[in-house]
């Protein structure tokens, strides 16, 4: 089957795909539904290696870059703690609130791909055309709600485990209500969901990098393709 090349509106559909720098017998070469599969492939390639980086044992406690600590004032207020023999129960609060995030990201896996698939060409150029959190910003925007109702009865049964979760909620609620700490922090279980989301998002965007950086290493042809051109 004959492939359409980018011809009379090369320069539109190159500058959409970032491909616009390029030579033009490279150009030539590359198809609109060449970069669209590369930009998906990327997409797909970076969520699903977030969510196995993150969703096993130690994905968030053992990654500086993405640990939940306690919001705020309480976690500075933890730190004293260990001068009144607590610091064993405000770590084993922290490594439960981890370990709750762990647990719950594989199920961001489905609904990840399924908003790659249905990406539109203007999610595609808002990805390409913008800063280097916009694949963060379109998969918080395509799946943070969804995947906060997945996440949240995970997280809560994890969380409800350790005793100083409930202590949590209730001096975290008397804070939020002087105005020491946000009100989206002052319930465990919803704080760490977010933190969850936050954390995968981050590192989509990190592992999406990391394709264009080096898409001939992935093994991917299609993504080998565009992104080793736009290189």
């Amino acid at each position: 089957m004959q492939r359409r090349n980018f011809t009379a509106g090369i320069a539109g559909v190159a500058g959409l795909w970032g491909l616009g720098a390029m030579p033009a017998a490279d150009a030539a070469e590359l198809t609109q539904g060449d970069a669209a599969l590369g930009i998906r492939a990327a997409l797909e390639r970076g969520a699903v290696a977030a969510v196995e980086l993150l969703g096993r044992s130690g994905g968030f406690l053992d990654n500086d870059k993405v640990r939940i600590q306690l919001p705020g004032f309480l976690n500075e207020a933890a730190k004293l703690l260990k001068y009144t023999g607590q610091q064993q129960r405000v770590d084993e609060l922290v490594t439960a609130m981890n370990r709750a995030a762990e647990a719950a990201v594989p199920q961001a896996k489905a609904l990840l791909v399924s908003a790659v698939k249905a990406m539109s060409l203007t999610d595609a150029k808002n990805i390409i055309s913008g800063p280097d959190t916009s694949v963060t910003q379109f998969f918080s925007t395509k799946t943070r709600e969804p995947l906060g109702v997945k996440f949240l009865p995970i997280v809560t049964r994890a969380t409800e485990k350790v005793s100083l979760a409930d202590k949590y909620n209730a001096v975290a609620g008397k804070a939020a209500g002087l105005g020491l700490l946000r009100k989206d922090d002052a319930n465990i279980q919803q704080y760490v969901t977010g933190k969850a989301l936050d954390g995968l998002y981050l590192m989509i965007g990190e592992e999406e990098r990391k394709i264009r950086k080096d898409p001939v290493g992935t093994g991917s042809a299609i993504l080998s393709k565009v992104f080793g051109s736009i290189r």
